[in-house]
């Protein structure tokens, strides 16, 4: 399975499409933890997903002096949640891993203790004060996963919202694939101008460079309440003022978020059809209520839907290279 991913990847080849979880709270009792695990495989197992992200959630109250509208409660480490509760889901797994209070020494521990994993995304600290602490930054997780060889499918984060106020996130990705990126993917996103600029970047700073840009996963979900934007909002998610005012006002604020999320899905697959970029799609719920669980579920389904026809190409058949 994971040579199949890898192929998908590296064939730069538009349509992958992930979904992601979040493991348990760890206060979860352990025969219900068992019992969410197996509602998840019995819903994910028949699904065409080529791959499923297991976050690593991290206290980010650092980050901003806004209060969080949910509290933070750490959950199972993803690794462990793939391995014992989600083994017999036959789809490759990517772990999400936060260096964040890593010191050298603990991060090599944790890779030489999981060796076996298929895919992985290294997730900086969230706030200086969580690198100063440590003063273990995402630079050196790659240096020390490349100093001990493995053979792990590595992926980085990418961020539109900070390339608006920094305008170099294109330059971290492509410095992310220097230190052994095969592809990305991004935080959840509502400001389709944001994203397209992010892509234009991407994109330009390749042809000059004669380089071939790594797949870019975009992440989409839904928002089922005002308690969800204003989490999402939290979290750093930029809702334009317009999108924010729609789904605040709408009748139906879930069905509006699906509507909008599908609508940026369309709206990435046509500018990257026009920059002959390779784009993808990781759906995501940030609340485990189960309507917007299902909303999840809906827009998944709309985003196959979409990339069907890139899904369908004849095995084989000659794909036209960007000429990076």
């Amino acid at each position: 399975m994971k040579g199949t991913l890898q192929h998908k990847i590296n064939s730069g080849k538009s349509g992958i499409v992930f979904y992601s979880l979040t493991p348990p709270k760890i206060t979860t009792e352990s025969e219900k933890v068992a019992v969410i695990a197996g509602g998840q495989i019995d819903r994910l197992k028949d699904l065409e997903i080529d791959g499923l992200i297991i976050y690593d959630i991290q206290d980010e109250s650092l980050r901003t002096d806004k209060e969080r509208p949910f509290s933070f409660i750490p959950t199972i480490s993803p690794e462990i949640y793939s391995k014992e509760l989600l083994a017999t889901l036959p789809v490759p797994k990517i772990i999400y891993k936060s260096i964040a209070n890593h010191t050298r020494e603990m991060f090599a521990d944790w890779l030489s203790r999981n060796t076996d994993l298929e895919a992985t995304v290294f997730v900086g600290a969230s706030s200086q004060q969580q690198l100063q602490a440590t003063n273990f930054s995402l630079s050196d997780a790659y240096q020390v996963k490349r100093e001990m060889g493995l053979d792990i499918l590595l992926g980085g984060v990418a961020i539109p919202e900070r390339h608006t106020k920094k305008g170099d996130e294109h330059l971290r990705m492509f410095s992310k694939m220097q230190n052994g990126c095969n592809f990305f993917v991004s935080q959840c996103i509502y400001n389709i101008n944001e994203t397209k600029n992010v892509m234009s970047d991407y994109h330009y700073h390749a042809l000059s460079n004669d380089t071939r840009p790594a797949p870019v996963i975009f992440t989409l979900t839904p928002c089922g309440s005002l308690k969800t934007l204003q989490f999402m909002e939290w979290l750093g998610i930029e809702v334009p003022k317009w999108v924010y005012n729609d789904l605040k006002y709408s009748k139906d604020i879930l069905q509006s978020s699906i509507h909008t999320a599908t609508n940026i899905a369309g709206e990435i697959l046509n500018y990257a059809a026009s920059k002959n970029l390779p784009v993808g799609f990781n759906i995501e719920s940030v609340s485990n209520k189960k309507d917007e669980i299902n909303a999840a579920h809906e827009i998944l389904e709309n985003v196959l839907h979409l990339v069907k026809p890139m899904r369908n190409e004849v095995a084989g058949a000659k794909k036209a290279v960007p000429a990076y």
